[in-house]
């Protein structure tokens, strides 16, 4: 039962439980309803779809043993009371089942592709895998890079579902002939970008929480090479842009009704947002920042959830 404990904490299950839920969704809740009002199938049947699902949380799975594996010395410091490799799993047995998950997510991501005829799935899924391993062995350590990089992912778990969609919809016009692909698009890119942009703050955030076990092992992190404050304008520029970007668009839809959209977008994403970015020039301990990436996490939720809206406006 240790053991079950310490490998469900190892592969971050809350959080693969999240990107399940996020594809989930936004198949039935942003997809769907794009499909309402014709008579073709939905690109991914709900197999096919499941398949997908399993795909990125085998790969995401992958990425947070890996990188474990490699900030080992790093946890030491910043989380000692939460370590699992070399503490309950020895580290030969993390890089297999790095392994193991990253080769049946690839797995999954070929029978997809060959279901679909997305082919490049194969190719982007395994970029992806190879982005996780260099993110930790290089990428984490670096300047900018490797916040970035965790933030495209983030984006991709909504972009896949969309991309493969998308492309199917242009490939066979003699049989998606009613569908937006253009409406479908920007609802992929808006929830795609909302997904970067939070990510991108809450890595940034997540780095001043951990600078001291960094710092020890020499990575060179944003609040560790220009300092914390200018890293704290930096996760403040962007939630600025993020909550500017939010009250445009609920200036747009405000016309079409959707009032309660826009009272649950103002309520529980626009509010929060502005109290995280007060409480971030206030924060000073590691209990502060940490606060901040769950309060980040809790909105990321809330801004996922919004896409029940397309699902009753639709």
């Amino acid at each position: 039962m240790k053991l079950l404990a310490a490998f469900l904490r190892l592969i971050r299950s809350v959080n693969l439980l999240f990107i399940a839920i996020t594809q989930l969704l936004f198949q039935y809740w942003i997809v769907a309803p794009v499909f309402t009002h014709t008579h073709a199938p939905l690109v991914m049947s709900w197999p096919v779809l499941l398949l997908l699902v399993l795909a990125s949380v085998c790969i995401a799975a992958g990425g947070y043993i890996i990188n474990d594996y490699f900030d080992l010395n790093i946890d030491r410091v910043n989380k000692p009371g939460k370590l699992v490799v070399d503490k309950v799993i020895k580290r030969r047995w993390a890089i297999v089942w790095h392994l193991g998950l990253s080769g049946v997510g690839l797995l999954l991501s070929a029978v997809v592709a060959w279901k679909t005829r997305a082919w490049w799935l194969i190719l982007v899924n395994t970029a992806c895998v190879g982005a996780l391993w260099f993110y930790s062995t290089t990428f984490k350590k670096k300047l900018l890079s490797g916040n970035v990089i965790i933030s495209l992912l983030t984006a991709w778990v909504i972009l896949v579902i969309g991309s493969v969609t998308h492309y199917t919809v242009l490939r066979r016009p003699d049989l998606y002939a009613g569908i937006e692909a253009s409406s479908l698009l920007r609802r992929t890119f808006l929830y795609a970008g909302f997904a970067f942009m939070i990510s991108l703050v809450r890595e940034v955030v997540k780095d001043i929480e951990d600078m001291p076990g960094d710092a020890r092992y020499g990575c060179r992190t944003m609040p560790i090479v220009w300092g914390v404050n200018v890293a704290k304008v930096f996760a403040a520029t962007w939630l600025v842009v993020l909550m500017a970007a939010l009250l445009i668009i609920l200036a747009y839809v405000l016309p079409f009704g959707w009032f309660w959209a826009v009272l649950y977008c103002v309520l529980l994403i626009v509010i929060p947002l502005m109290v995280i970015l007060r409480k971030l020039f206030t924060a000073t301990s590691t209990r502060d920042y940490h606060q901040l990436s769950t309060g980040l996490k809790l909105v990321m939720l809330t801004g996922i959830l919004s896409m029940v809206f397309f699902k009753l406006y639709s």
